[in-house]
This record gives C-alpha cells, structure tokens and sequence, in this order.
C-alpha cells in the first residue's frame, strides 16, 4: 500500500529538525515514515481509479494540450499571412478549420488565387460545403484584391513558412479528431456520464473533462470544500497580526483547475443564475477571471451534490431553490417560468 506525501511537506518537515537544509534520501525516508505514524490521519492510502477513468483523464488533458498548439499554430499563421497576403483572413473568419489549410495548401499567395479559373475556385468551395452566398462575396473579393506586396524577397520566405505551419496545423487537427472519437466512446461508457452530458455549457468537450475531475471514487473527498481546495478554484487566507490577505492557490493540478474555470465560463451565457452571480461579482469590482473563478466555486459545490446523490443537475430546481431561500442573487431578478 503507497501512501503519498506532498514533497513540499516532507521538505518542511526536515527543515524544522535541520536548518542547514542539509539532504539525504535515507533520511528522508525515515522522515515520511514518522510522518505517517505519528499523523496516519493526515494520509490517505493511494486507491488508483480504473484503467478507463485513468486513461479518460489522460485522453482529456493531452487533448486539451493539442487544443493549446492548434492555437499557436493558427496564430503563427496569421502573423505570417499579414506580412503578405492579409486578404486570406478576411476571407475566412475561422482559421483552425480543414477548408482554410486546404485553401491555402493550393493558393499559398495572392497572385495563385487570382490567376486560378472562377470555375476552378467554385468547385473547391463547393466540395467543402461553403453556402453559395458567401462564395460569391469571396471569389468577388479575390478579383478585386490588391497585393500588399510584391517583393519577392518577402513573398518567398512567408509562403514557405504558410505552407509549413498549414502542414503542422494540419496534423493537430487530425490528432484532435482523433481524440474526440476515442474520448467520446469511453466517457459514454462511463455510468456517471449522464451526470455531466447535459450540464449548461458543457457539450462533447467538457462533459468528459468533468467527468475526469470528479471520476469514481465518491469517498475520496469528505465534502465540497476539499474539492474546492484540492482544484485550486478555493482561494488561500493568510493572517499575521493585525493582517490578513487573501490569494489563489499555487500548488494544485493546473489542469483540474482549468477545467473548472474554462467550463464556469461557458455557463455564463448559458444558465440564469450563473449569468447574475458573474454580473454580480463584476458589479462588485472583480475582474472577468476572479468573477470566473467565483462562478467555479459555487459551481463545484453544486456538482458534488449532484455527484454524491447521482441526481442529475435541473436549473428550475436550482432557482426554485434559491427562490424559496430568499436568495439575493435572484431577489431583484425576473425568474423564467
């Protein structure tokens, strides 16, 4: 049986018996076993969760990584694509999809788009779906475009570098697809996936990122609160005197807590009471994140809930509730329904 301890605790513990910070492993050893004597209730034994929850939560934050270079990759490329040829942005608002790589792998500059046959350019659109209005508004837009430059000492660096980073963006979101797929087939297997599929903002991405953050294993947290603490969404009080100060947590799993703050923030637009609570931290003079990370927390004492009871989330019991309360978040607030 492996009983994990905090790295950061054992090395305050030996520093309180040698200031000279003075190392050995041995030592070290002997140090964790007399913390878990003499504080066996502090530790918990390691309980792996199962092979599919592992390998869920694995899939969720690789994907999540890959979600991170598809963005530098896009970005890249419309810093390369300004120095150039700017008017493949604004031909197509979105940049991270399939249809812009493929535009961009047969026409990487202005004059190969202008010199290809309206025939040639319909055809593609048409084969990738694009609404007929739309083509004409860029085949239009092509004629009548004017080069930013025509240097070919720029030109040929920047092209080649389109054609590169199109190749890379490329690749990301094959890996993405992928990841859906097999995300998607294991979270459907999960039993406490209905928990989460339908939760306000949550969809094909955040329902099995959820699922991943509370997993299986409904005794490893005594209440809300240590989950709030363990995300890193629970803010840390420090008082020393007469002061007293209030600051985010450094030391927790970055991504549980991302998936907390990224998912609360999808909630805004799509629950009533989550858009007056970030209404309210605002009015209060928090920032966009702070509010955020506000909405969190209420949010995770509101899934354990649910979670521990396996009740699924209803928003008209939830504001009923908090009409019955009394509740001044909603005191001045027309309800729904």
């Amino acid at each position: 049986m492996l009983f994990p301890i905090n790295p950061s605790t054992l090395a305050k513990y030996r520093e309180a018996f040698k200031p000279s910070r003075a190392k050995d492993d041995p030592t070290d050893a002997e140090l964790a076993l007399e913390l878990l004597l003499r504080h066996p209730e502090r530790f918990a034994p390691l309980r792996p969760q199962s092979v599919a929850m592992r390998s869920l939560f694995s899939l969720v934050e690789q994907r999540r990584e890959l979600v991170g270079d598809k963005t530098r990759f896009t970005n890249r490329l419309c810093d390369t694509l300004k120095q150039y040829y700017p008017q493949a942005l604004e031909w197509f608002e979105q940049r991270d999809t399939v249809l812009f790589c493929d535009f961009l792998t047969h026409w990487p500059t202005l004059l190969t788009v202008r010199r290809a046959r309206r025939t040639t350019l319909e055809a593609f659109f048409h084969a990738h779906k694009c609404r007929i209005r739309l083509i004409a508004v860029r085949l239009e837009s092509i004629r009548a475009a004017t080069p930013l430059t025509e240097d070919p000492g720029i030109i040929t660096a920047c092209r080649l570098h389109v054609l590169a980073l199109v190749a890379q963006l490329r690749t990301v979101l094959s890996a993405i697809d992928v990841f859906d797929r097999e995300i998607a087939a294991l979270a459907r297997a999960q039993p406490d996936f209905a928990l989460f599929d339908r939760l306000p903002g949550a969809g094909p991405q955040m329902a099995p990122r959820l699922l991943a953050a509370f997993g299986e294993q409904r005794d490893r947290f005594h209440g809300a609160d240590e989950l709030q603490k363990y995300a890193g969404i629970a803010p840390v009080t420090e008082r020393s005197g007469k002061k007293s100060w209030v600051h985010w947590r450094w030391q927790c799993p970055k991504f549980l807590r991302q998936t907390f703050v990224e998912w609360a923030a999808q909630t805004i637009n799509k629950s009533f009471w989550a858009s007056a609570y970030y209404r309210q931290q605002r009015a209060k003079g928090s920032t966009h994140q702070a509010a955020v990370r506000a909405l969190a927390f209420k949010w995770i004492r509101i899934l354990y809930r649910c979670w521990q009871t396996r009740t699924p989330y209803d928003e008209t019991t939830y504001l009923n509730a908090l009409r019955k309360r009394g509740s001044p978040l909603l005191r001045h607030l027309e309800l729904p329904g």
